[in-house]
């Protein structure tokens, strides 16, 4: 059984910083790659950033490159995504999404991944 569980959403201004993390239970973590996603009312879940599964690799959609970090910690069984410099655009809930895989190829598209976590809502204000 594998569960995922955001956190560290909240309501930020313009500018501000907030740090999501997302904590994996089950087994052999190290066996997915995981990414972060995005839905905002009215529209379809969108790609955020994913990272493979050691961590060696990243990838961010363009809205988000340079403000936007993954981030994963294999022994503790965590994602996480420090986001920068927020902006009212980024007002979204916020998924953790993982996938059995240990290539290289980073998948951007949310019927690839094969788990996902509730969502932490993240609101930024102008």
């Amino acid at each position: 059984q594998v569960q995922l569980v955001e956190s560290g959403g909240g309501m930020a201004q313009a500018g501000d910083s907030l740090k999501l993390s997302c904590e994996f239970f089950g087994r052999t973590f190290s066996s997915y790659a995981a990414a972060w996603f995005r839905q905002a009312p009215g529209n379809e879940r969108e790609f955020v950033s994913a990272i493979s599964w050691s961590g060696e690799s990243t990838y961010y959609s363009d809205p988000v490159k340079g403000r936007f970090t993954i981030s994963r910690d294999n022994p503790k069984y965590m994602v996480y995504l420090e986001m920068n410099n927020l902006k009212p655009e980024d007002t979204a809930v916020y998924y953790c999404a993982i996938k059995g895989y240990r290539g290289a190829t980073h998948y951007v598209k949310a019927f690839e991944y094969d788990y996902w976590g509730q969502g932490t809502r993240v609101t930024v204000s102008s």
